[in-house]
């Protein structure tokens, strides 16, 4: 399948990388505002086409799965540019800024018969089963807490820093505890209260949220652009507790018992970079004529999108033309 990328960044190179040892996909276009930052691109994952507008590559026949890889505050623009022009999307997250803009773009996907999916990787990695198998199997026992953080030191970078961008740690890390949190303990919530710390130009720097389940699971969730965290996951429950290390790509699933003594340990399997996961599933449903991916559905996406709207209400941050 032949996949065009919109944006040029450290991310698109990373999903460039990618596509380029998959047998399965063909790192075809790129596109940027800077037709040499494009060609530079292009030059180096070897790829047919080179684009210094995003409606070019749109327009480009031959592609038809588009990966977009622009701030947040763009992807609800170039998302809807893609479906208009019946191309399939795979949109880098968060998906939107925000719950309403997300329900546009996929109406108007299903209403183009197109695919679109968030690229919360996390969700298509084989590292997901493994951990929900780990649950089911009791070695751990019943299940009552979780706690997972993800922080690094990047408080100054522009798509952080700027409202006008969807700024702040919530949209960029702070939904991947979410996700991790819903993924293994699911959606029966009574109750979510949270705190954070904002910036000068009123995005969160910093937030803490406690979701507490109607049948008394808690989980706690931590993210920051202040500090470097050790990114862990704890899942523990009465027989013991499972520790997955980088909840941002699972590295390997640790298990102890009651006494801390440590009982088992797996290894994910090998990976190009772990975003091969989400252009396979992106694959197979287009192959299979399907809307939405298995392991994301937008049903998914709406929820996280109207979590993360409650919780920046409560804190004040608010993104201009919201």
């Amino acid at each position: 399948m032949k996949i065009g990328i919109i944006g040029a960044g450290r991310i698109a190179e990373t999903m460039a990388k990618t596509l380029c040892a998959m047998e399965d996909a063909v790192c075809y276009a790129v596109a940027a505002r800077d037709i040499q930052r494009a060609e530079g691109f292009a030059n180096k994952f070897n790829m047919a086409k080179a684009y210094g507008s995003y409606e070019e590559l749109v327009a480009d026949k031959e592609v038809e799965l588009v990966y977009i890889a622009t701030p947040h505050s763009l992807h609800y623009e170039h998302a809807k540019l893609c479906i208009t022009h019946g191309k399939h999307v795979l949109c880098e997250k968060a998906f939107t800024r925000n719950v309403k803009e997300a329900e546009e773009i996929i109406a108007l996907a299903k209403s183009k018969n197109v695919l679109i999916t968030e690229a919360i990787w996390t969700r298509y990695m084989p590292s997901r089963q493994m951990i929900d198998d780990l649950i089911a199997s009791g070695i751990i026992g019943k299940p009552a807490a979780l706690t997972a953080n993800l922080g690094y030191v990047i408080w100054n970078k522009e798509r952080i820093a700027e409202p006008s961008l969807a700024g702040g740690s919530l949209l960029d890390i702070g939904l991947y505890p979410i996700n991790f949190a819903l993924m293994h303990f699911g959606k029966d919530i009574k109750e979510i209260t949270s705190t954070a710390v904002l910036s000068d130009k009123r995005v969160d720097l910093q937030n803490s949220i406690t979701i507490t389940y109607i049948d008394g699971k808690i989980a706690v969730l931590n993210s920051t652009v202040l500090a470097q965290t050790d990114r862990q996951g704890i899942i523990s429950g009465d027989k013991g507790y499972m520790v997955i290390e980088n909840i941002n790509n699972c590295e390997s699933i640790k298990i102890y018992d009651l006494g801390r003594q440590l009982i088992k340990e797996i290894k994910v399997p090998m990976q190009i970079t772990g975003y091969e996961y989400e252009v396979k599933a992106c694959i197979e449903a287009i192959q299979n004529s399907q809307l939405e991916c298995e392991a994301m559905p937008h049903a998914e996406t709406l929820y996280v999108m109207q979590l993360m709207d409650d919780l920046r209400s409560k804190w004040g941050v608010v993104y201009p033309n919201e």
